[in-house]
């Protein structure tokens, strides 16, 4: 039965996972998403519904370890946070190639190096653009709320087993530690070792039955096999695009300015576009849900409409080079972010749009990009 609970972010994270029926997350302690793996100790999911998780000697043993339970054609997730996740850029890698369902969520801190602790969006390239080595994407959902770090979980593992690809949650060290109300979902029951057999014994090593034995690989030393199996993963991008791509957009049917920004620096957006609409500015929001697949087609449309774009970040600037893309230049773009753990204003994101769009409306981004942080 579903339940309304006040959580953090990564507490929502951890419990939606059981009620999933995840069957194992492999995991180790960083900041700011040790909340994860303390809260699924603490609930012990293993007496609830035989959920395993273990702490894992090192970031680099714990995605191995998702590699080796995916291949099973079970449901296995991790969680890390910025550093952690660059160890874990090499498995991520090889499970993407080897072509199997898994969920990875990424609690974004700021760097480089060890950086800081606090919120960053400065991992989008690492995201976006593949990450790790080799011609591959990682399907990534961008929660903007503890509501929906909760939810996309099990969205996160649907997409994980319609494409056989590792998911990639990537949320921030705001979302992960802030509080809301979060309706957590009714319990699903983990499928049982027949089950898995039945859905995935064509692909997954489910042990010995009546067909050909199945390997899980990303290796193919014949240049053709190799060049067969990245063509097969291109394709199954070409279906995330097509089929899969999701967004939100507030205020946009009359908008003359545009803001666009995921996840936490999408709250901050949308009370920016209230504070415009008060001065008479006609702004509006389109939020990337998916940052790859990523909205296009709607930026392309919108800026036959609007006369600038603001792409507000947590970040040196990331994402506007998607934005860029998207708008193939049609209108003005600019960038507004904070780094080093700073959080950007309402006012600051207003007024940004203010002076480097609206004033400067024939500035283009290149222009722009040295002042882009205020």
């Amino acid at each position: 039965m579903s339940e309304l609970k006040l959580m953090k972010g990564n507490e929502a994270l951890a419990e939606a996972a059981i009620r999933a029926g995840v069957d194992a997350y492999f995991g180790y302690p960083i900041t700011p998403q040790s909340e994860v793996i303390e809260y699924l100790m603490t609930e012990q999911p293993e007496k609830r519904t035989g959920m395993v998780v273990l702490q894992a000697e090192s970031e680099i043993a714990a995605i191995n370890m998702v590699y080796g339970a995916a291949s099973t054609g079970k449901k296995v997730m991790t969680s890390s946070s910025s550093p952690g996740i660059s160890l874990k850029l090499e498995g991520i890698s090889y499970i993407a190639g080897a072509e199997l369902p898994a969920v990875i969520v990424n609690v974004v801190r700021g760097g480089p190096g060890l950086g800081t602790i606090q919120p960053s969006q400065a991992d989008y390239f690492q995201s976006v653009k593949g990450g790790g080595h080799g011609d591959y994407k990682l399907y990534v959902l961008a929660p903007a709320s503890v509501q929906e770090m909760s939810d996309f979980v099990e969205d996160a593992f649907d997409i994980a087993f319609k494409y056989r690809a590792p998911v990639l949650i990537l949320s921030d060290g705001l979302i992960g530690q802030m509080m809301e109300k979060v309706v957590l979902k009714d319990q699903q029951e983990r499928l049982t070792d027949e089950e898995v057999i039945k859905k995935y014994d064509s692909w997954a090593t489910t042990g010995k039955t009546n067909r050909e034995r199945n390997i899980i690989t990303s290796l193919d030393l014949q240049s053709e096999k190799m060049e067969a199996r990245v063509h097969r993963l291109m394709k199954k991008y070409e279906q995330m695009e097509l089929e899969d791509t999701r967004y939100e957009e507030f205020q946009t049917e009359d908008a003359e300015y545009l803001f666009v920004a995921y996840g936490s620096s999408s709250r901050i957006a949308q009370k920016a576009v209230k504070l415009a609409r008060k001065k008479g500015i006609k702004a509006g929001l389109v939020r990337p849900i998916t940052l790859f697949p990523y909205p296009k087609k709607v930026l392309f449309k919108l800026a036959n409409q609007v006369k600038g774009i603001l792409s507000v970040e947590l970040n040196a600037g990331q994402m506007i080079e998607d934005v860029l893309l998207s708008v193939e230049h049609k209108v003005p773009v600019a960038h507004f972010g904070r780094t080093g753990g700073i959080i950007h204003t309402p006012e600051e994101v207003l007024e940004a749009l203010e002076q480097k769009i609206i004033k400067n409306g024939s500035i283009r981004h290149h222009k722009t990009r040295e002042s882009s942080i205020l």
